[in-house]
């Protein structure tokens, strides 16, 4: 006589996660926004590069400063037009071809006249340059 396995049906509990996701988007929401920056950047390890032990620590490096106005360029606190800019930069550029360059565009500076002074900053190969609007 062959005996019939009988099936147990027992009821298996079903969790629903639909609130538990709910639950856990709402506390990454408020850990987001409570969060204050000053909290992660004192925490951030940040590498710094290693000092050029060549380099004469006194020494600061130069620094050229461009100003874009509406009419023309200012050189350092000087205000020339294009070619006496060209000039300028061919001399810092003889000295020192890594030095930093700032170019301030004021407000009412035309697009062309900066596009001028970035052509003239490639052509003395002076390539370390920073934009800035005022």
């Amino acid at each position: 006589m062959a005996y019939k396995r009988r099936e147990i049906k027992s009821d298996i509990p079903k969790l629903d996660m639909t609130p538990m996701i709910d639950v856990v988007f709402q506390l990454l929401i408020f850990f987001i926004v409570t969060l204050k920056q000053e909290d992660i950047l004192s925490k951030l390890s940040t590498a710094r590069p290693a000092p050029d032990s060549k380099a004469d620590p006194r020494k600061q490096p130069e620094t050229t400063t461009i100003i874009v106005e509406e009419l023309g360029f200012v050189f350092n606190g000087r205000p020339m037009r294009l070619g006496e800019l060209d000039r300028q930069l061919q001399r810092v550029a003889k000295f020192d071809k890594k030095g930093m360059v700032l170019i301030k565009c004021t407000k009412n500076s035309k697009h062309g006249l900066l596009v001028q002074a970035l052509d003239l900053c490639h052509k003395n190969e002076l390539t370390n340059i920073a934009l800035f609007t005022m």
